[in-house]
C-alpha cells in the first residue's frame, strides 16, 4: 500500500497547497505550448498527407481517442500511485507521441501518423487531468479556484504555442522536416520537460497527502461519541446525480468546442488565410479556454457550479452563430468566434470539475475523475471525427450553429441536477 513519507506527514496543508499549485503551473505553461502547437497545424497537415478534407479531423479524433485512454490510464495510476507519477508518465507519453509525428511527416506514412497522434493524445489528457491535483488539498470553498489556477497557467504556453507555429516550421524544413510537422518539435519539448517538472518537484504528492490528512480526520470523528459517519442512502443518490450532471457538462462543452476548433484553421486555409493568420486565431481561442478560469473559478465559488453551466451553454451558442456568420476573409470576427467558443468551454470545465470533486469521496477520487474524462474525451474524438464529414457535406456554418445549438442540452440536464 502506498504510504505518505514521514517527512510529508510534518508539512501544513496550506504550505503544501501553495508549492502543488506553483509546481502545477510551471508544468502547465510548459504543456500549454505542446497542446497548442499541435492543435494549430493537426488538421492541416492531415489534409496534406491525406489530400481530402473530409478527413482533416482526423488528427483531432485521434488525439482525443488517445487522450480517452490516458484519462483512464492517469486516473488509475494516480488512484493506486498519486498524481505525481500519473502525470509524469502522460506527458512523457506526449513527448512521445509528438516525436512520432514528426517521423511520420518525414517518411510520409499515414498508418504512423494515426498510431502516434493517438499517443500525442496522452498530452492532452494530462493537460487536463493536472486540474484535479490542483483541487485535491483546496478546502471547498475554495475549490474552483485551486482548479481555475491550474488552468490559466495553461494560458501562457497555449498562446505562445501557436505563435510559433511559423517560425518552428521554418527550423523544420531547414533540418529537413515537412514544414507543418515543425509545431509538433516544439510540443516534444514542451511535454517532456513538463513531465520533468513534475516527477522532480512535485512533491509532497497532494493526493497522498490529502488522503492522510482525511485518514487522520476520519479516525478522530469516528474516536467522538455519537458518531454518525457514512451517506445515507439519499445522499448516495444524490451524489450520483451530481457526478452525471458533472460529467454531462463537460462531455457537451468538449464536443462542440473540439468540433468548431479543429475545422476553423481548415476553414481559414481554404479561403486563402495563411499559418499565422490561423494561428492567431488558434492563440486567441486557446487564451480564452483558459486565461478566464480565475474569474470563472471565482463566480463558481460564488454563486453555484449550476448557474455558470448555463452561462456555458449560452456563450457555445453565441460562439456557433458568430463563426456561422463570419465573412470568410475576416479574421476578427473567426477570433471573436474562437474567443467566446474558448469562454464556453473553459465556463463547463471549471463547472463540471467542481461538481465532480465535490461528489466524489478521496477514496475513489482520482479513478472517477478518470472516467469522466475519458468520457470528455471520447466527446472530443467524436466532434473531430464528425467536423470534417460536416464541413464536407454541409459547409463550416452549419457545423458552426449546430455545435452551439447541441451545447443548450446543458440547460435541461442542469435543471434537472438542481431539482434533485
Amino acid at each position: 500500500m502506498t504510504t505518505v513519507p514521514a517527512r510529508i506527514e510534518d508539512l501544513p496543508r496550506i504550505q503544501a497547497q501553495r508549492r502543488t499549485l506553483i509546481v502545477l503551473v510551471a508544468a502547465q505553461v510548459l504543456s500549454g505550448a505542446g497542446l497548442a502547437a499541435g492543435v494549430t497545424v493537426g488538421a492541416l497537415l492531415a489534409q496534406d498527407m491525406l489530400s481530402s478534407t473530409s478527413l482533416a479531423g482526423l488528427p483531432s479524433a485521434l488525439g482525443t481517442a488517445g487522450s480517452a485512454l490516458a484519462a483512464f490510464a492517469v486516473g488509475r495510476v494516480s488512484q493506486a500511485r498519486g498524481r505525481r507519477p500519473g502525470l509524469a508518465a502522460g506527458y512523457l507519453a506526449g513527448a512521445v507521441g509528438s516525436a512520432g509525428v514528426i517521423a511520420a511527416a518525414v517518411a510520409g506514412s499515414s498508418v504512423l501518423l494515426f498510431l502516434s497522434l493517438l499517443v500525442y493524445g496522452a498530452g492532452m489528457a494530462t493537460n487536463l487531468q493536472a486540474r484535479y491535483a490542483g483541487a485535491d488539498l483546496a478546502v471547498p470553498a475554495r475549490r474552483a479556484r485551486a482548479v481555475s489556477t491550474v488552468l490559466v497557467a495553461t494560458t501562457v504556453g497555449g498562446v505562445v504555442g501557436p505563435n510559433l507555429a511559423a517560425p518552428t516550421g521554418d527550423l523544420a524544413l531547414t533540418l529537413g522536416i515537412p514544414y507543418l510537422a515543425g509545431p509538433f518539435l516544439l510540443a516534444g519539448i514542451a511535454y517532456a520537460l513538463a513531465a520533468l517538472v513534475l516527477a522532480v518537484w512535485l512533491r509532497p504528492d497532494p493526493l497522498l497527502l490529502a488522503r492522510a490528512l482525511e485518514a487522520e480526520r476520519t479516525a478522530v470523528a469516528y474516536a467522538q461519541p455519537g458518531d454518525t459517519s457514512g451517506l445515507l442512502p439519499t445522499a448516495v443518490e444524490s451524489h450520483r446525480v451530481s457526478v452525471l450532471a458533472g460529467a454531462l457538462v463537460m462531455v457537451l462543452t468538449q464536443l462542440v468546442m473540439v468540433a468548431i476548433m479543429t475545422m476553423t484553421p481548415v476553414h481559414m486555409h481554404d479561403h486563402g488565410h495563411g499559418t499565422a493568420a490561423s494561428g492567431l486565431v488558434i492563440a486567441i481561442h486557446i487564451g480564452a479556454m483558459y486565461l478566464p478560469s480565475p474569474l470563472t473559478g471565482w463566480l463558481v465559488d460564488r454563486y453555484g457550479p449550476l448557474t455558470i453551466a448555463i452561462a456555458s451553454a449560452l456563450a457555445l451558442l453565441a460562439a456557433g452563430i458568430v463563426a456561422a456568420n463570419a465573412p470568410d476573409d475576416s479574421v476578427v470576427s473567426l477570433s471573436a468566434a474562437l474567443a467566446l467558443l474558448g469562454l464556453g468551454w473553459n465556463l463547463g470545465l471549471v463547472t463540471g470539475t467542481a461538481i465532480i470533486t465535490d461528489a466524489v469521496p478521496l477514496a475513489t477520487r482520482a479513478k472517477t475523475q478518470g472516467l469522466v474524462d475519458v468520457s470528455v474525451a471520447i466527446a472530443g474524438a467524436t466532434g473531430g471525427m464528425a467536423s470534417g464529414l460536416v464541413v464536407a457535406g454541409a459547409g463550416y456554418p452549419l457545423l458552426a450553429v449546430g455545435g452551439g445549438i447541441l451545447a443548450l442540452a446543458i440547460v435541461p440536464a442542469v435543471a434537472a441536477a438542481r431539482s434533485r
